[in-house]
């Protein structure tokens, strides 16, 4: 007797509907959904009608109320005081960090939450503290004084000013990619036979440089925009300490909204391009570190 047996097809794995693992955040249409709209919400609407309302001037308006003397002379001290402020603060907070990091020593932790009171401190509050320090009768500016240096009231306070306020980006940027830097590393290149600035130079500002382009680009773009902490130590006089945000308050007080968008349009589009510029250079060396 021949028993012949069928073999019948082996049923297509259902999907495990039930099994399938769920995270936190909804799905990724929904998250993206959310995410363009409240980035349009916040961000995206108010610079489009920034845009619109400079608009209105037409382009000869605009033309006309950028290229002021007054206007230019206030572009050229906000980001050419932005970028110094940017630099002291990239070398300085670099040193900060690395003390933070390298060394133990009593009032660390004081030290370490010193850092974070610019972050915390009301900037009308931090402006008043440092017209108050520089000036002529004031703890520092009574020392400096007999040595020709005046502080409070002149571009050399509104850099005092930006300086206070963007160093934390730097430390705070710094500090996180110090640690992960193995003390072994700076040893293996001391056994190699390379000596201290060898091995700062070589090993760990190439391995520093992505973060301390970070810092550098949050701290200017924090002192670009800044306003309270700088017009109390200013003096305000116009072509000399007057500041771009400070040109766009005069304008609404006026309410010349269109000439005050119009600033602020520049203001806008120059801050956007050295950003760019910047992640740029910051992508570009983290490349090159990892190829290396």
């Amino acid at each position: 007797m021949t028993t012949i047996t069928q073999t019948l097809p082996t049923p297509a794995p259902r999907r495990a509907f039930f099994f399938r693992k769920h995270s936190v955040l909804p799905g990724f249409s929904l998250a993206l959904g959310y995410s363009v709209i409240y980035l349009a919400l916040i961000v995206l609407i108010p610079l489009a009608a920034v845009f619109f309302k400079s608009a209105t001037l037409g382009w000869a308006g605009f033309w006309r109320v950028v290229t002021q003397p007054r206007v230019l002379a206030s572009f050229e001290l906000s980001f050419g005081t932005s970028l110094i402020a940017a630099g002291i603060n990239v070398v300085f907070g670099l040193i900060l960090a690395w003390v933070l990091v390298r060394y133990r020593f009593p009032g660390k932790r004081l030290i370490d939450a010193l850092i974070d009171l610019p972050f915390a401190l009301p900037t009308a509050v931090a402006g008043i503290a440092l017209a108050t320090l520089y000036a002529k009768n004031g703890w520092l500016g009574s020392l400096l004084e007999p040595l020709g240096i005046e502080v409070a009231y002149t571009r050399l306070g509104i850099l005092v000013a930006l300086v206070f306020i963007g160093v934390p980006f730097v430390v705070r940027t710094v500090q996180p990619v110090l640690e992960d830097l193995e003390a072994e590393v700076e040893e293996a290149a001391a056994c190699l036979g390379a000596n201290r600035w060898q091995t700062f130079w070589i090993v760990i500002v190439p391995y520093l440089t992505p973060a301390l382009l970070t810092g550098f680009a949050l701290s200017f773009a924090r002192a670009v925009g800044e306003y309270g902490s700088v017009i109390f130590i200013a003096g305000n006089m116009p072509m000399v300490s007057e500041i771009t945000p400070l040109m766009i308050i005069t304008k609404l007080e006026q309410y010349d909204y269109a000439g005050a968008t119009a600033i602020a349009v520049v203001m806008l589009v120059a801050s956007f391009i050295l950003l760019l510029l910047i992640n740029i250079l910051q992508a570009w060396t983290q490349r090159s570190h990892q190829r290396n």
